[in-house]
């Protein structure tokens, strides 16, 4: 499957980054599908058909850079129109806990009356997530409950920091691994995402 083969070691960069692709547009779907959306009634060429109409209108997706560039490219292949957002949290490699630092953010106007789609493809600690969502709070007045968080792999630890800090806030995710180790790396995982994909190992 595609992410048996994102989680190889053998598997290049540009391997990697084309089945990665794959399954980020299977996650970007099933996010869009967890925003607001109503009830309509359509006509197809048969008849008279009771579906949902989701509102993508309304909506900012906001990537963690650089990871969630990635993830954010297959969010606009299905919403090319969507205003897009942007933040820049740098980890601490020269610590332990590997804290969170926020360096740089941009949003679109009136960003604070919009749904939010985050997009970081790792959650492990939650460090990163949980900095970028208090940028969007408390810079630039965005309501917790109106943000969705996509990522590919998590892990009960981080599943559980972000619960405590955040637990208005809706996760998506393709797979919840084992741990994290003593490097703050999810296990099994598949790496750093973003080197992988960028083809900076």
């Amino acid at each position: 499957g595609l992410f048996t083969k994102i989680r190889d070691v053998r598997t290049s960069s540009t391997e990697f980054a084309s089945y990665a692709k794959r399954a980020m547009a299977i996650l970007a779907e099933e996010a869009i599908a967890e925003l607001p959306n109503e009830e309509i009634t359509i006509e197809t060429p048969c008849g008279p058909f009771q579906g949902i109409q989701i509102d993508t209108d309304n909506l900012c997706a906001v990537s963690i850079i650089r990871a969630g560039d990635a993830l954010l490219e297959s969010v606009r292949a299905c919403i090319p129109s969507v205003a897009v957002g942007k933040i820049l949290i740098q980890r601490n490699e020269e610590s332990r806990a590997k804290e969170a630092i926020m360096m740089y953010s941009k949003m679109p106007p009136n960003v604070n009356k919009m749904n939010i789609l985050l997009c970081d493809p790792m959650l492990a600690t939650g460090g990163s997530a949980k900095a970028a969502i208090q940028v969007l709070v408390e810079k630039y007045g965005v309501k917790s409950d109106r943000i969705i968080f996509a990522n590919m792999i998590t892990c009960p630890e981080g599943l559980k920091n972000m619960a405590e800090a955040y637990p208005e806030v809706k996760i998506v995710t393709a797979c919840v691994d084992k741990c994290l180790n003593d490097e703050k790396y999810i296990v099994p995982g598949l790496g750093d995402y973003g080197d992988r994909f960028f083809n900076t190992v």
